[in-house]
């Protein structure tokens, strides 16, 4: 499966998910230390229309603050709908995954900045389900593919602090899970 559809196919995984918070849910803990539910989708709201912003040639200093803090205002459903459409967008616009773009940990292709896109709605929307109850287990075609983009930058990954240390697991595990562990999470 190619990318920008793995990319589409976690934006709509992670959307049912977010359609399924009970109103009682948002201020819930997740499995990432100190984000409840509304911080979580927040982070998620807030990347995709990063990635709309950089993946159309912008730099972090064009955007300046405009995407810091709440995006998801009164209707996050309706905030993660339009976050998902502009970053779905910008990934297929022509040249979109040839064309550098200016994130923070310096200027990438469209296609890596995708593949970090990708696996931060996938794993982000696992982190959703568990702190709501939600099903939680990953679609094992999507694990495989990130596994793919993790698997090389593991190291690199592990030391960047943005994900927790990693999980031993059976290597006959499945994908899912074998991704999650890598990720520093327990599945």
């Amino acid at each position: 499966m190619e990318l920008l559809e793995c990319h589409d196919r976690a934006l709509g995984a992670t959307r049912a998910l977010v359609a399924d918070v009970r109103d009682d849910q948002w201020d819930a803990p997740t499995p990432c230390e100190g984000w409840d539910v509304r911080t979580l989708v927040n982070h998620v709201v807030a990347g995709n229309l990063w990635a709309a912003e950089l993946a159309d040639g912008r730099t972090i200093e064009e955007v300046g603050d405009r995407l810091d803090g709440d995006v998801l205002a009164d209707d996050p459903v309706a905030a993660y709908d339009a976050s998902a459409r502009a970053a779905s967008q910008v990934f297929h616009a022509e040249g979109a995954l040839e064309r550098p773009c200016a994130v923070s940990y310096g200027p990438v292709p469209g296609s890596v900045y995708l593949g970090h896109r990708f696996i931060d709605v996938l794993v982000h929307g696992w982190d959703l389900a568990v702190g709501t109850g939600q099903p939680s287990e990953l679609d094992a075609t999507l694990a495989q593919a990130a596994l793919e983009i993790v698997g090389p930058q593991a190291e690199e990954l592990a030391a960047s602090g943005a994900f927790g240390e990693r999980v031993d697991v059976p290597a006959d595990a499945d994908p899912g899970v074998r991704l999650l562990g890598l990720l520093g999470r327990r599945a």
